[in-house]
């Protein structure tokens, strides 16, 4: 399954695509904007205790996780000032080392903008939405390390 939402200021995906950061990139780039901010998280390979890291698998509750994505796009718009364009985009399904799995790109007006809304989003992404990774590496595999529980922001 893949839900996609772009209109003129938020894109929000989940997809089990590959994700294109130049294609978000671009996308963010407007002319009124001096600053774009992009935040891709990677597949390394380790993780604390675990090394060797094969691979990461991602599930989520996509409706909800896309409810949550889309309403944290809303607010990065409405709370920092001087924005310009927000996506979020987030991969399902396996990953390897060096792939992306998670898209931030917004842009603002002036870098301190731009800074702390992609900072918000990522945090509050992490913390809010319900998207689960599983990895796997050289002595088994398990759910990630320092889940927490999916609160309301």
């Amino acid at each position: 399954m893949s839900l996609s939402s772009i209109d003129s200021a938020i894109w929000v995906e989940i997809t089990e695509g590959q994700l294109s950061v130049e294609k978000i990139y671009s996308w963010t780039v407007l002319e009124d904007c001096g600053a774009v901010v992009l935040f891709s998280g990677t597949v390394r390979d380790f993780s604390d205790g675990r090394p060797g890291v094969t691979k990461l698998s991602y599930e989520a509750y996509e409706t909800v996780a896309f409810e949550r994505m889309t309403d944290l796009a809303k607010r990065a718009l409405s709370e920092f000032e001087g924005m310009g364009r927000v996506a979020v985009v987030h991969r399902l399904g396996e990953m390897t080392p060096g792939e992306s799995t998670v898209i931030i790109s917004v842009s603002a007006a002036h870098r301190d903008q731009a800074y702390e809304a992609s900072r918000f989003l990522i945090d509050t992404l992490k913390k809010s939405v319900p998207i689960w990774k599983k990895e796997s590496w050289m002595g088994g595999s398990d759910w990630g390390l320092g889940a927490n529980s999916v609160k309301e922001t």
